[in-house]
């Protein structure tokens, strides 16, 4: 795949429910994203008797994704991140972007 991000670069990182991995996926290479990462974690939140009450269930495991991308192409990605996978809901996802080009090391 060719990476022609140009000089404005982001590092685009999301936390979602695993069963979410191969949506997210499609979706990101769709988008033409670049250097795609991904690991597994578990999330700290336990169900409680509150969750129960309401028939609230919640995902304990996740996936972090990594991906570079151009930035208006990270705009589009936050976009369709809020329209298609409802990441504006609460306990569905997490989004960030880091620029790549203030980066230091």
């Amino acid at each position: 795949m060719d990476c022609d991000c140009g000089s404005n670069i982001k590092h685009i990182v999301l936390i979602a429910g695993r069963k979410q991995k191969g949506r997210l996926l499609a979706a990101l290479s769709a988008r033409g994203c670049c250097v795609v990462n991904i690991c597994y974690g578990k999330g700290s939140t336990k169900a409680g008797y509150l969750m129960d009450t309401f028939g609230l269930v919640h995902e304990e495991n996740k996936v972090v994704i990594t991906c570079i991308a151009s930035g208006e192409e990270a705009d589009a990605i936050f976009d369709m991140l809020s329209v298609d996978f409802k990441f504006n809901d609460p306990n569905t996802g997490i989004a960030y972007i880091i620029p790549v080009d203030t980066l230091s090391y």
